[in-house]
């Protein structure tokens, strides 16, 4: 190899060293075919997705507090009104959504209404 050139492996490892939000990384994941984009959000990767892991973890910081408010809305509406549909969490980019979620019962309501309550007595 002359000097100045550089190898296959080298570039590789340049690469697979790039930030998860980078130009290089967002092209080949674009080049993903839904059924590997599944494969991947299957084994839990985040750092392969277009999100940095800062940007994954705001987003689960915005799930949580939107069940959160999710839940003092229905302990707080009377039990004849309806209730607001629960929250979607954010979409992750090169993440299939989520199947769907556990609906929170008048039932579970009540009992995490009462657990909380006694929490502030």
């Amino acid at each position: 190899m002359h000097r100045g050139e550089m190898s296959w492996r080298r570039l590789r490892v340049l690469i697979q060293h790039l930030p998860p939000e980078s130009a290089t990384w967002t092209a080949l994941r674009n080049q993903l075919t839904p059924a590997e984009l599944a494969a991947q959000a299957e084994k839990g990767e985040p750092e392969k997705g277009s999100w940095s892991q800062q940007d994954q973890l705001l987003a689960a910081v915005y799930d949580r507090l939107s069940q959160i408010q999710y839940v003092l809305t229905c302990v707080n509406t009377e039990k004849k009104s309806k209730w607001p549909d629960p929250p979607e969490p954010m979409r992750r980019p090169g993440a299939a959504p989520k199947k769907t979620r556990a609906q929170l019962t008048a039932k579970s309501a009540e009992t995490l209404f009462q657990l909380l309550d006694m929490g502030a007595a």
